[in-house]
């Protein structure tokens, strides 16, 4: 059994890595992956270490590419960790963590719900850094809302990606599933949340 588990770990780890470097290809903004692979993530490894570390370390190792690499010209020197990090990577965690409570059993609704409140989570907890401590948004209940009204645009990307990639990860690992046995889940070697 365990050699079934580490299989299911080990796919569900490519998947997420080949979804987030896929933030190299050009896209709308804000077009990205990166909530779809903290649901999934969530939803599917067993182990809550696991459901967290992997999708980030994957955001991170995206990071490093995309600052190092494709956005190289715009910073000065290598890139270990994109400044406001934890607001990003800790909007995913809530993310994580809203699949641990509503993906305990996954079915097409229920992805559906909580990629929207992925979504939503994403845009509160970003616009909410972009506004505390700025220069260009007053420190008032009045400039957070002008920051968050600036933020309206690019919601719909990370709508349309979330959508986008939650269907792609969780349909193909299901068809996956469906194709090869030793991929579903056993109730009796999954650890309990």
């Amino acid at each position: 059994m365990q050699s079934k588990i580490a299989l299911q770990y080990f796919v569900l780890t490519a998947m997420i890595l080949l979804a987030a470097t896929s933030r190299v290809i050009p896209h709308m903004h804000n077009f990205s992956p990166l909530g779809a692979i903290a649901l999934f993530g969530s939803a599917h490894f067993g182990r809550r270490w696991m459901a967290l570390g992997v999708p980030i370390a994957a955001t991170w190792l995206s990071d490093l590419l995309l600052n190092n690499v494709v956005y190289a010209r715009f910073y000065p020197e290598f890139t270990w960790i994109s400044p406001g990090f934890y607001w990003t990577y800790g909007s995913y965690m809530l993310i994580a963590m809203s699949g641990w409570l509503l993906l305990r059993k996954v079915s097409v609704g229920r992805v559906l719900v909580v990629t929207g409140l992925g979504s939503l989570i994403f845009f509160v907890v970003s616009n909410l850094g972009c506004w505390v401590g700025s220069t260009m948004y007053p420190q008032t209940v009045g400039g957070l809302m002008t920051c968050y009204a600036a933020g309206i645009p690019f919601l719909l990307g990370t709508v349309l990606g979330d959508f986008f990639y939650s269907a792609l990860l969780f349909g193909v690992y299901h068809a996956m599933q469906n194709r090869w046995a030793i991929l579903k889940p056993v109730a009796a070697t999954i650890p309990q949340r």
